[in-house]
């Protein structure tokens, strides 16, 4: 078994399809570990805001058969390829990272530029997995997180899947 981290991120009919890769990932792969999920602003085009997340599984496919799967599961949620690469979407899922490999196999980059990138990607890692290292960098993802310096807005949602709240959101007071 391998243990993979995936990033879950959808713009259209949001809690719906979270839900619905939830539900995908828990019943193809027992139980997951699932951070916060947060909402933030559309990064590389002008579009509604995302819900974002990550998931961490073990993994019994090889890499190819895993991003084979989880793109019919992004495909049974409606998803439609044939816009622009930075376009709102109904789900996407991304393999973040699988095991500690450390570079691209079967036509799979891993891991994920996103992890560095993206504050909606390596804050919820970071949550979920603070002091596991990236496989290149060697850094433990708190630790990236802890430097992260790119201006992304993001904020924790209320939202829960299947009885249980994942997570809640910030309140002033």
């Amino acid at each position: 078994m391998t243990h993979v981290y995936l990033s879950l991120g959808s713009n259209r009919d949001r809690e719906r399809h979270i839900l619905a890769a939830l539900d995908a990932l828990a019943d193809r792969f027992g139980t997951i570990e699932i951070s916060s999920v947060y909402e933030s602003e559309a990064v590389g085009f002008d579009g509604t805001n995302f819900y974002n997340l990550v998931v961490g599984v073990e993994c019994d496919l090889p890499l190819a058969e895993l991003s084979a799967w989880l793109k019919q599961v992004e495909d049974d949620n409606g998803r439609d390829r044939s816009g622009p690469r930075f376009s709102g979407r109904t789900l996407d899922i991304d393999v973040l990272t699988y095991g500690e490999l450390d570079q691209p196999q079967d036509g799979v980059q891993v891991p994920r530029d996103e992890i560095t990138e993206n504050a909606f990607v390596l804050l919820p890692l970071a949550e979920i997995a603070p002091d596991q290292s990236h496989p290149v960098l060697k850094q433990t993802y708190a630790e990236l997180w802890q430097a992260y310096d790119r201006a992304q807005k993001l904020w924790p949602i209320d939202f829960s899947w299947r009885g249980q709240q994942v997570s809640k959101a910030l309140t002033e007071d």
